[in-house]
């Protein structure tokens, strides 16, 4: 017997448990025993764009209810393919659940894609799976500050990437939403380090303002209520929050000072991305990280890339480690709790929370 937490894709804070019986293993299949994996922000995005998105496709659940997807690390329960042995651990794409079933395909030393039928229209990015034996990223050491930063850091790696792409747009200043997020502080430590021309203000709640300034990432810090102070220069923005009347707010104040307004998820559930037309200055346009991490594996091959993502995130490791608390909370039931206090914005930015199901 598995168990999932089975989430109402209309209202994601109705998240239940389910037994689910466990069908017997497909040729070629293995079976994996989730071991952990982190809850953060960036899930709470894929429950809210998982119809726009397709996030809901990658693990089935039942009727108006779907699995959202996390990022930590299993180990092999059970296996009817000649190359993976009981006991080995890999790393990747999982159900809020105790197992994953997944049918390996080119394999590899270093990892294989799940070839599960239902998967392939989506992104290849997510189909990847790290086998920890031969992964150059895996630290024992650092398991859950993987599973916390790593997915969001290299959302944050690749906007930099967008953004010195296309010269700022040529902007003086970024500014950043929901600044104590992991995926904005990620961008701001690439930033600093490869675009350190460029102006670094976040904006985040007054009670955040202390977390957001000692970290260092940003030149200024400001909060929702203080827009009115940024300065009227070339800026780009980058919206993590999905708060309609923050990102209209900042539209309004920049005006035509506003050369790129960049959408990435929503950590406000309440302020949904609805009411972004018709906004002063640019249209926001949403970026899907996966789009760009393909487009940039290609062009740059798959070892220089992930050379490139390992030397900021080393940097990004150092100046973050002693910033966040790692919390591991055992059971599923916890994964359920905690993806619910997340969506109603109830967890400190300050602790970085790993479920052991």
């Amino acid at each position: 017997m598995s168990q999932a937490v089975h989430v109402l894709r209309e209202t994601i804070s109705d998240a239940t448990l389910v037994d689910i019986a466990m069908p017997p293993l497909g040729a070629g299949a293995v079976r994996l025993k989730i071991e952990s994996f982190s809850v953060t922000a960036n899930n709470v995005t894929y429950a809210m764009a998982g119809d726009q998105m397709g996030y809901w496709n990658f693990f089935l659940g039942s009727g108006e209810r779907g699995v959202v997807p996390m990022w930590g690390h299993a180990a092999v329960e059970a296996s009817n393919h000649p190359e993976f042995a009981v006991g080995e651990r890999v790393y990747g794409y999982l159900p809020m659940a105790t197992h994953l079933d997944v049918v390996p395909g080119k394999v590899s030393d270093g990892g294989f894609m799940d070839m599960a039928e239902h998967r392939q229209p989506m992104s290849p990015i997510y189909n990847q799976y790290a086998r920890l034996a031969a992964d150059p990223e895996h630290d024992p050491s650092r398991e859950p500050q993987r599973m916390i930063f790593g997915p969001l850091f290299k959302t944050g790696f690749l906007i930099e990437t967008m953004f010195r792409a296309e010269g700022w747009f040529s902007a003086q200043v970024m500014v950043m939403t929901s600044a104590s997020s992991k995926t904005s502080m990620a961008l701001a430590s690439v930033a600093k380090d490869k675009s350190p021309q460029i102006k670094r203000v976040g904006l985040t709640s007054a009670g955040n303002v202390g977390f957001t300034e000692a970290s260092g990432l940003y030149d200024q810090v400001l909060t929702y209520d203080q827009i009115d102070q940024l300065e009227q220069v070339a800026t780009v923005s980058v919206d993590f929050a999905g708060n309609s009347k923050v990102l209209r707010a900042i539209h309004e104040h920049l005006g035509e000072n506003l050369a790129y307004s960049c959408l990435v998820g929503a950590t406000h559930v309440d302020g949904r991305i609805g009411g972004s037309k018709d906004m002063t200055g640019p249209q926001p346009i949403l970026f899907f990280a996966p789009h760009y991490a393909v487009a940039a594996i290609k062009e740059l091959g798959p070892k220089v890339f992930g050379q490139a993502i390992a030397e900021s995130w080393h940097k990004f490791m150092a100046e973050v480690d002693s910033t966040v608390e790692v919390d591991i909370r055992p059971g599923i039931a916890a994964a359920r709790d905690t993806f619910v206090e997340m969506v109603k914005g109830h967890v400190d930015p300050s602790v970085g929370i790993v479920i052991e199901p």
